[in-house]
């Protein structure tokens, strides 16, 4: 049947044998050409010279993700949650078919009159097709998956550091602003400063010359390295959880594998 075939060569999870399917690789190795291409093509002489070359190609591959969209629409079916119409629209409003689908509104809003500005945001969506490639890595599902299960920890350290933000800009706000009414003359311009010290960037740009100020700029330096070892910590037990996920995975799948190939011969054996 043509849906459970295309559903085992689209989708990754349906694909018994090893690797990705030889759908799943053309349509890989068409993502990073058309980004590739999309990089190169921000170059202004290269794509003043080629104009008509970038077009053509990117034609191109805007029919064959448009072919695979409808392909994987069309065989999202297989899967019980997506069958009949509303499945369909379940389907349509899914994280990945909605990635799929913003890589193709640029090719669609290129023909429209817009100004710099907008041409560029459609170029760098352009590239933003890489991301499509996490769809057919287990590895990067199950990344997700567990950063998804640690959402909670993110949002404390996120609330946490927007917290520790606004502190130290209001601290060098009270003290600094009478010195330095340009760069902390507000909340707001003081920002600039905790942003770029509590990340431990620190540009030099902006700097405190009272001693107080000084004192509570080191006082936020130091905070700054807890700030950012505490998403490190959560990405790497994140990263932990994802790797054994994808072992634990990959073990299933050989065994599968082993049952599906001892199925066939079985099959051939019988007379």
């Amino acid at each position: 049947m043509l849906k459970e075939k295309l559903y085992r060569h689209l989708e990754p999870s349906a694909w018994l044998e090893r690797g990705m399917s030889p759908t799943n690789i053309v349509v890989s190795i068409c993502i990073v050409i058309a980004s590739c291409l999309a990089i190169i093509e921000t170059e202004k002489p290269l794509a003043d010279a080629h104009h008509n070359l970038f077009f053509v190609f990117e034609t191109v591959f805007f029919i064959i993700f448009a072919v695979e969209y409808v392909a994987r629409v069309y065989a999202a079916g297989e899967e019980l949650r997506y069958r009949g119409f509303w499945g369909r629209i379940r389907y349509i409003f899914s994280f990945w078919a909605l990635i799929d689908l913003i890589a193709l509104l640029p090719y669609l809003l290129w023909f429209g009159n817009y100004n710099a500005f907008f041409m560029r945001i459609l170029r760098v969506i352009r590239i933003f097709r890489l991301a499509r490639l996490g769809r057919f890595s287990l590895a990067m599902q199950a990344f997700f998956n567990a950063i998804a299960q640690r959402r909670y920890e993110f949002v404390l350290s996120v609330i946490f550091a927007f917290a520790l933000l606004l502190f130290s800009s209001a601290i060098l706000y009270a003290i600094e602003a009478p010195y330095q009414p340009e760069e902390f003359g507000s909340i707001p311009r003081a920002l600039w400063w905790s942003v770029a010290t509590l990340t431990t960037v620190g540009y030099g740009d902006v700097t405190p010359i009272t001693g107080l100020g000084k004192f509570f700029a080191g006082v936020t330096a130091i905070a700054g390295i807890g700030m950012i070892a505490m998403p490190t910590g959560i990405m790497a037990a994140a990263f932990s959880d994802a790797y054994q996920t994808t072992k634990n995975l990959s073990d299933m799948e050989r065994e599968e594998r082993e049952l599906y190939i001892k199925k066939l011969s079985d099959h051939k054996s019988d007379p």
